[in-house]
């Protein structure tokens, strides 16, 4: 019988700068770059939509759409998710959906296709692909948040550089940059692309976010397209800087309550878990380093994909039936992660589930484990922690301590409540 830790609920605090006006901040960043100049009545505009769970995302997109209606300009909206979505128009539509960004909501149309145009041949022998109805667009808007990429680094990670290549690449453009990475490193293919996307494709400019650590919207800044890469760079480390982390470097068993594409690409945020190298441990030097991991279930927005799951040791049984197996593995497979989607032990109850995993993290008893809780890796402001935590919690000016520890609250079935509803018991 295995005696399980005691938890208590921090709340951590992090650097939080927020936008108030965020409708108005994107009109005034792409009034900054006088547009009117470049767009002339009747033009049409395609502006990009990505799959990614961006905070204000479709109050961003209508302040964009209606910033070009008043320039006479026929803007349009382009699903900019390479193989997201099952890889097909519908499956991109329905994502877009999910966020409550459709004609309606947004006051244009969105162009749904998988159909890609063959830019070029870059200098590295691999072609560069670009969505079709943007292609034949009179200028592409990049919109997209800038944060650390969950498996690449360098000075440009995840943003409106990698939406050139892999958003507006479609399925066959992703999978082309993902096969590409086994040659050669993110930046050479990202600095490669694209100089030619840019070149050719009739890139009107850029609007960048930066969220906090609460997920909030704290900078939208417009960014003309030459200056896409240097920008990018000074924006990723204002990112780095406000991200949200755990509040604990050594972790015997982290409890994740969900995984979904709309939280990360890869489920769970790698930069969150210290897991960007090795889908099972953290590499020298990275933080945090954590034992084992178990996930309860998938969000209902990552529509089956459970990309990621395969970074996690232990499951819920559930997620099986919650999961589409074609969507994940071709999510993994265009992404060149095939151990993404691989399958971790699963067990029916969350007791039996962390019953084994406690028994896999070494010569630490149960009991005192170094448990912590979350509900994903992109909310992390509270954190269910163990008692093994305690003292040190108490010195800590960045965390308020909200309860006591307390046990675990097991139902008759031997499961917990949703993190969410922890919070009340």
């Amino acid at each position: 019988m295995t005696d399980f830790p005691q938890v208590f609920r921090i709340r951590q605090h992090f650097p939080a700068p927020r936008l108030g006006d965020v409708a108005g901040e994107v009109v005034r960043q792409l009034s900054k770059l006088r547009l009117s100049e470049r767009v002339q009545a009747g033009q049409t505009v395609a502006i990009t939509a990505g799959s990614r769970g961006i905070a204000n995302y479709r109050q961003i997109l209508q302040a964009a759409v209606e910033y070009f209606r008043r320039l006479g300009a026929e803007p349009f909206l382009v699903p900019a998710m390479g193989s997201h979505g099952g890889g097909t128009a519908e499956g991109q539509l329905a994502v877009l959906a999910s966020y409550g960004i459709t004609p309606e909501t947004v006051g244009c149309p969105i162009r749904s296709s998988m159909e890609t145009v063959l830019v070029c041949q870059t200098p590295l022998g691999f072609p560069v692909y670009f969505d079709r109805h943007a292609f034949q667009a009179d200028h592409v808007l990049v919109v997209n948040r800038i944060k650390p990429h969950t498996r690449f680094v360098g000075p440009i990670e995840s943003g409106l550089m990698k939406m050139l290549l892999i958003g507006l690449g479609k399925a066959e453009g992703a999978k082309v940059y993902h096969a590409a990475i086994e040659d050669y490193s993110f930046a050479e293919i990202i600095q490669v692309v694209a100089q030619q996307v840019l070149r050719r494709c009739r890139i009107l400019a850029g609007l960048a976010i930066v969220e906090n650590a609460y997920d909030q919207t704290a900078l939208i800044e417009a960014v003309r397209p030459e200056e896409f890469a240097e920008r990018e760079k000074e924006l990723l480390q204002l990112a780095r800087q406000w991200m949200a982390r755990l509040p604990f470097d050594e972790v015997d068993l982290l409890l994740v309550d969900e995984i979904g594409k709309e939280i990360s690409g890869t489920g769970m945020d790698t930069n969150v878990i210290g897991r960007k190298f090795d889908d099972h441990k953290a590499v020298p030097g990275e933080r945090p380093r954590i034992k084992r991991i178990a996930v309860r279930r998938l969000t209902e927005a990552t529509h089956g994909n459970a990309v990621g799951l395969g970074m996690a040791e232990f499951c819920r049984s559930q997620i099986f039936e919650e999961m589409d197996v074609a969507v994940t593995r071709l999510n993994a497979l265009t992404a060149n992660h095939i151990t993404a989607a691989m399958l971790p032990l699963d067990y029916p109850t969350d007791r039996q589930m962390l019953q084994v995993a406690l028994q896999t993290i070494g010569l630490r008893p149960p009991a005192e484990a170094r448990l912590l809780w979350i509900q994903n890796t992109l909310q992390l402001a509270e954190v269910e922690c163990s008692a093994a935590y305690w003292t040190e919690a108490q010195s800590r000016p960045d965390l308020q301590i909200l309860t006591p520890p307390r046990p675990l609250p097991w139902d008759p079935q031997g499961n917990l409540p949703p993190f969410a509803a922890l919070a009340q018991l």
